[in-house]
């Protein structure tokens, strides 16, 4: 009887260890899936002129949620109707219980990569989540995020990086 005890704790103590591994798997598998249908579905992007017919036409079906940094920058303007959450906080469970599964989330930030951080985890738990290309520099004329990229852009012009075919 002993030993028959011994081995169930072995046997429990083995598959609790396991359970980390598996869980890993499957959250893995689940954010793949999600990725293998990006192609498919546009990448999730949608433009600051189909949010802004959105807005015009008084759809309902969507929320735009500002994700930049600092809260600084949304009270100094932002799309109407918006809602500010950091990109960094928008997985925290309060923050989760804030965004409807039954409408579009529309990510936004000041150019495009941190919007598009929490977008295929959002998707996995269920939401529809999309980015509005390149941000805020597509919305606000004359955005510091759209002049930064201009910068960007034209210092690259300027360069000789390597390419390789």
């Amino acid at each position: 009887m002993k030993s028959f005890l011994k081995g169930l704790i072995v046997l429990a103590i083995t598959i609790a260890a396991a359970l980390p591994v598996f869980a890993q798997d499957d959250i893995a598998k689940k954010m793949n899936d999600v990725l293998l249908k990006g192609i498919e579905e546009g990448h999730w992007q949608v433009t600051a002129d189909e949010v802004y017919m959105w807005i015009k036409t008084k759809q309902t079906d969507f929320l735009v949620v500002d994700v930049r940094p600092d809260p600084s920058e949304y009270k100094k303007g932002h799309i109407p109707g918006a809602i500010h959450m950091p990109y960094n906080e928008v997985l925290k469970s309060e923050n989760l219980k804030r965004l409807p599964k039954n409408k579009k989330i529309i990510l936004v930030c000041a150019t495009g990569p941190l919007q598009n951080l929490p977008i295929v985890a959002l998707r996995t738990l269920g939401y529809d989540a999309h980015a509005m290309a390149f941000g805020y520099s597509a919305w606000i004329k004359g955005y510091r995020g759209g002049e930064a990229m201009k910068g960007v852009i034209k210092k690259a012009a300027t360069k000789n990086y390597p390419v390789e075919k």
